[in-house]
Order: C-alpha cells, then sequence, then structure tokens
C-alpha cells in the first residue's frame, strides 16, 4: 500500500542528492574507481557535513532514533550517485546493527555516540575463506582465558576494512552447539593480534576497501562480548533481515542511476537521421527498466517499513527485495550499455561503472539463490499453515 513521505524524510533525501550532485559527479566517482582507493577525504567530508552517520541510532546514544526508511533514502541516493563510494559510507550501518541488535545498555552508550558523531566507522565480520553463505560452516573460535577472550581465525570480504576504526566480529565460543554456540565481539583496530590484510583488486565497487581481517591470539576483555554468550548467531540473522533492505535500496538507486542516464542518452543519440528515443525497440527497453525501477523501489521501501515495525515479515520480504531489486540493477545497467552501444562500453561514459559495480548486489549478504530458498521456505510454511 502506498505511503507518502513525510517532509523530514524527503529533507533527509534531498539533503544527501545535493551532496551526491555537487560532490560525486561522474569524474570524481570514475576516479576513485580508477584509483582502486577509498576516498577517505571524501568520505570525512559526507561524515561531517551531512551528519546522517546516527539516522538509526537512537536518540539517547547521540543518534537521530529514525528508522530504515531514513537510511534508505540516504543510500538510495548515495548509490545513484556511486556505488562504491556510497559503501565506503554505509558500511558502518551494517557494522553497527548486531551492536543495536544484542549489546547491552552500558555497551550502546559507550560505543554509539562516537559512531553517531562521525568520529570512526565499523566494519561487520561474519563472512570468511570458506564459508560465505555456510555461516554454520566458520572456523574462527573465541575462547575464555581468565577474565579474556582470545580470538582466533580469519574473515573473508570485509567491506571498509581498511577505514573501519571498530569490527563486530562473529565466533563460535562453543562449536559443540552449532550455531547455539557463537558469539559476537566489538573489537578496536588497534587491538594487539588484528591485523587487516589482503585488499582485494574487484570487478567494482573499487572505491570501496575490501580486505580479509586475521585474528591470531587477538585478545578482548569480557565487556566487549556484544550482548550475551552464544547468542551471537540470533544478532548475526536480526541484523541480516534489517540490512538486507540496504542492499536491496543500493540496487534501487543503481537501476535509477542506469535509467537516467539511458533516457537521457535515448534523447540525444541521432542515428539513422532521428533520435534514437524514437526506436520502438529502444523505448520498450526504456520501459522495462522503469517497471522494474519502480517495482523494486515499492518493495524495497515496504521491506523498509516492516523493518521499522518489528513485523514477523520481515525475514520473507527482506530477502524477496534483495533478491529483485539486486538482479534489477544488474538488468537496468546491462540494457544502458546496450542503450549506448559502443560507447557505453567505454570509461568515457558512466554506465560501463554502473554495470561492473550492480554484480555484487546478487552476491554479498547473501546471493540471490540464497534469498530464493528463504522465500520458498516461508512460502511452503505458509502453505501448510492454511487451511483447504
Amino acid at each position: 500500500m502506498y505511503s507518502q513521505f513525510t517532509e523530514q524524510q524527503l529533507e533527509i533525501r534531498d539533503l544527501v542528492r545535493n551532496f551526491v550532485k555537487k560532490e560525486i559527479p561522474h569524474e570524481v566517482a570514475l576516479h576513485w574507481d580508477e584509483k582502486n582507493q577509498h576516498p577517505t577525504e571524501l568520505i570525512n567530508k559526507m561524515r561531517s557535513e551531512l551528519g546522517i552517520n546516527g539516522l538509526v541510532i537512537p536518540e539517547e546514544y547521540g543518534g537521530w532514533g529514525l528508522g530504515a526508511i531514513e537510511q534508505c533514502l540516504a543510500i538510495e541516493e548515495l548509490s545513484r550517485g556511486c556505488l562504491g563510494i556510497a559503501l565506503g559510507f554505509a558500511y558502518t550501518g551494517l557494522g553497527i546493527l548486531p551492536i543495536l541488535k544484542g549489546a547491552t545498555h552500558e555497551q550502546k552508550l559507550k560505543w554509539l555516540p562516537d559512531i553517531a558523531d562521525g568520529k570512526f566507522g565499523v566494519s561487520f565480520c561474519l563472512s570468511e575463506p570458506g564459508a560465505g553463505s555456510d555461516v554454520p560452516g566458520m572456523t574462527t573460535r573465541a575462547e575464555k582465558k581468565g577474565d579474556k577472550w582470545v580470538i582466533n581465525g580469519a574473515k573473508q570480504w570485509i567491506t571498509g576494512a581498511s577505514d573501519a576504526q571498530a569490527f563486530t566480529v562473529f565466533a563460535y565460543t562453543d562449536k559443540n552447539r552449532g550455531t547455539r554456540g557463537v558469539s559476537c565481539f566489538y573489537v578496536p583496530r588497534n587491538t594487539k593480534g588484528l591485523t587487516v590484510g589482503k585488499k582485494e583488486d574487484k570487478l567494482g565497487i573499487r572505491a570501496s576497501s575490501t580486505h580479509q581481517v586475521i585474528f591470531e591470539d587477538c585478545e578482548v576483555s569480557e565487556e566487549q562480548l556484544v550482548g550475551k554468550e552464544n547468542l551471537g548467531f540470533v544478532y548475526a540473522l536480526q541484523t541480516l533481515n534489517a540490512s538486507r533492505p540496504f542492499v536491496a535500496v543500493m540496487g534501487v538507486g543503481v537501476a535509477q542511476a542506469a535509467l537516467d542516464h539511458a533516457a537521457r542518452y535515448a534523447r540525444e543519440r541521432e542515428q539513422f537521421g532521428v533520435k534514437i528515443g524514437t526506436f520502438q525497440a529502444v523505448q520498450h527497453m526504456l520501459a522495462d527498466m522503469s517497471i522494474k525501477v519502480e517495482t523494486a523501489r515499492e518493495i524495497t521501501y515496504k521491506a523498509a517499513r516492516l523493518s521499522d515495525a518489528n513485523d514477523p515479515n520481515l525475514p520473507k520480504y527482506s530477502a524477496i527485495a534483495k533478491a529483485y531489486a539486486s538482479e534489477c540493477a544488474v538488468q537496468c545497467a546491462t540494457d544502458a550499455v546496450q542503450i549506448f552501444g559502443g560507447y557505453g562500453y567505454t570509461k568515457e561514459y558512466p554506465v560501463e561503472k554502473l554495470m561492473r559495480d550492480s554484480k555484487i548486489l546478487t552476491i554479498f549478504e547473501g546471493t540471490t539463490q540464497i534469498q530464493k530458498n528463504e522465500i520458498a521456505a516461508y512460502v511452503i510454511k505458509e502453505a501448510a499453515s492454511k487451511k483447504d
């Protein structure tokens, strides 16, 4: 059901939209893409000027006390400008979710205010070299020794690792209990035994730093155990359900950018003496792109509203939003390249970057196939509960 955005929500959207237009034109996005480097000064400027670091952090911990809708509006606009730079800013939104979901009041008071002030970022450490979607297959361990926890293991594909000043790290604290033996820890970057390792040389989102993070006899205090021992897997599931609308809206932003560029080019480019926008084949491609973008946006913001309402249907709809919007981004970016023709395949124009960037959305935070597995499980469960 359609729900109009509030005045405050539109102000947040416009604040970010205007910043992107001014500070992240295509030349800037392409510059950082080619440098394959986290744009530290630009990210710091975003944190200081936009002041939206704590949108979903409660006011008592220094944040705005807002919700997923506002976060989605900001992320959509950032992703419309550059997905890599958007991730360089937004990775903290994922990193702090385990704290918001599981930490004690005292832990939130200690950790969240500086994050809300934009003083540093937090990376989420769940995936491993041999365990991405297979979370129970992870091997990182945390062993209790006296009043300390000692973490050993390695995390892979960690977004924002070169910039982050802290990490929310998942590790087995009781392997014999399976997923009921996983805990989460808040680990500052300067902790002895923590090393930010190999940087990945990626196809797209190259302004977003992606590294391995290694833990070798990494000691943390009892106070750095997020929430309760052995509840980490619950926090991880809650985090992923809440974060998938944010990934979905990245897809919406990329798809909208692809449509914007393609429609503008179709009005300007001439072939056979006429604008290519007069060709029915091109018109139908633009129409299909528009249908996909609007559908993706509606299901994504529905998932965000369910998240804000703590609705039990969130896991199903966040999976639907993530699966549909990420595939929408890939298709719209690919179609935009097709409409641009040979020029679309060059770096002179922005759509080739959109095509490279978009693909990651169908992979990280649960592949499209994983989302479909989850959606099907809910559909079958719902069918079983209905009477004939």
